[in-house]
């Protein structure tokens, strides 16, 4: 590579880099907002939360780089222009090719990112995040058990909890158990316990009484006692029923799915989102050489590149639109999932031209007609 060619990649990966982690500290901050409540009601500990977090990064990350490079490739080439550093390299001999070689090269490396990301990190990081998601809403009594909430822990049980210690012990505990509508119960403690059993948590109770009504007569059977035991396994074996969400699946999990003739609603709308990871690197390729042909195709313009990055803007703003009505169309109706990819391509394949000696000149001529003329 060429000391030219190492100058302009050099910023092309700086600005890459600086738009991916700015734009990826927002995104991270409004998606944690939602869960900040599992710190303030459900005591979760901020190392936790920030982990928990940090698990949502991958799957927004593989859109956040494209659109980063994109931003790159406007900034730096726009500058170029400004300065006049592109205009003495084409009165040195350079091409359009050869001024786009940079950026290329690192397009080509963020495609290789995109297909980490897609093929393999965001379902495992999604995964990872629902099931920790899935833990953290049903475990005892860290999170779940809030003090002073009446806490739905499984379909027709109740959880009182007054007060909670440092250690996990529970204090002023009342359990409702309506499984059984017939002969409900409900068991008062002064204080107890949540410990793991071997068919899963159990609820310990110490020093309280046990209340039933009898459903026949209506008199009330009151029990006193110094310890008493609750099983709560129903909620750990739940997790076993768990739905995973495309996002969660890996790439032949998708497309080969063993839930087809089970669940036949949601074939569709996983292969279409096997299509949509797999047409995603494209983008990085299409975003940049839409933004190189409208920035280097054509003529000079002292007066400006305005235009011709608004231009390019709605361009990528189309190919996005473009692609997600595919991928959600294509839940619907077979054979639209072709779309995502002709939706980068196509413009790939336009610009690609339009930097070619041929397409430069075709470009200019037209360019010429929507310019904006001083008075």
């Amino acid at each position: 590579m060429k000391k030219i060619d190492r100058y302009i990649f050099r910023q092309l990966f700086a600005t890459t880099l600086f738009v991916a982690i700015t734009l990826t500290c927002v995104v991270w901050l409004t998606q944690s907002l939602r869960f900040v409540e599992m710190i303030v009601n459900r005591g979760l500990s901020v190392s936790l939360f920030v982990y928990f977090t940090m698990l949502l990064i991958p799957s927004f990350l593989a859109i956040i780089l494209p659109i980063a490079l994109f931003v790159a490739v406007l900034f730096v080439y726009n500058r170029l222009l400004a300065d006049s550093e592109l205009v003495v390299l084409r009165a040195g001999g350079y091409s359009q090719y050869s001024l786009a070689r940079p950026a290329l090269a690192l397009t080509f490396l963020v495609m290789l990112a995109c297909s980490a990301l897609t093929l393999y990190l965001t379902p495992a990081s999604y995964r990872e995040f629902k099931d920790l998601q899935f833990t953290l809403r049903n475990s005892f009594p860290t999170v779940l058990l809030q003090e002073g909430v009446f806490s739905p822990v499984m379909k027709g049980v109740t959880v009182y909890v007054g007060s909670r210690g440092d250690g996990g012990e529970l204090s002023g505990i009342i359990v409702h158990d309506g499984r059984n509508r017939k002969q409900p119960v409900t068991m008062m403690a002064e204080r107890g316990s949540i410990v793991a059993g071997e068919s899963g948590p159990r609820v310990v109770l110490i020093t309280g009484n046990r209340q039933q009504v009898d459903e026949k007569d209506g008199r009330l059977s009151l029990l006193y006692f110094d310890r008493y035991s609750f099983d709560l396994s129903t909620v750990k074996n739940a997790d076993q029923d768990r739905w995973r969400e495309p996002r969660e699946r890996y790439l032949h999990e998708l497309f080969f799915s063993e839930e087809r003739n089970n669940k036949i609603q949601y074939f569709e709308k996983l292969r279409m989102e096997g299509h949509h990871r797999l047409s995603i690197p494209l983008l990085p390729v299409s975003f940049t050489l839409v933004g190189l042909a409208f920035l280097l195709g054509g003529d000079f313009n002292r007066r400006g590149q305005l235009f011709r990055i608004l231009g390019a803007v709605a361009t990528i703003v189309l190919i996005e639109i473009a692609q997600l009505g595919a991928k959600n169309m294509g839940e619907k109706t077979q054979g639209i999932y072709v779309l995502m990819y002709f939706a980068p391509l196509l413009p790939a394949l336009i610009a690609g031209w339009l930097l070619s000696p041929w397409g430069s000149q075709k470009f200019a001529t037209s360019a010429s007609f929507v310019r904006p003329k001083l008075t």
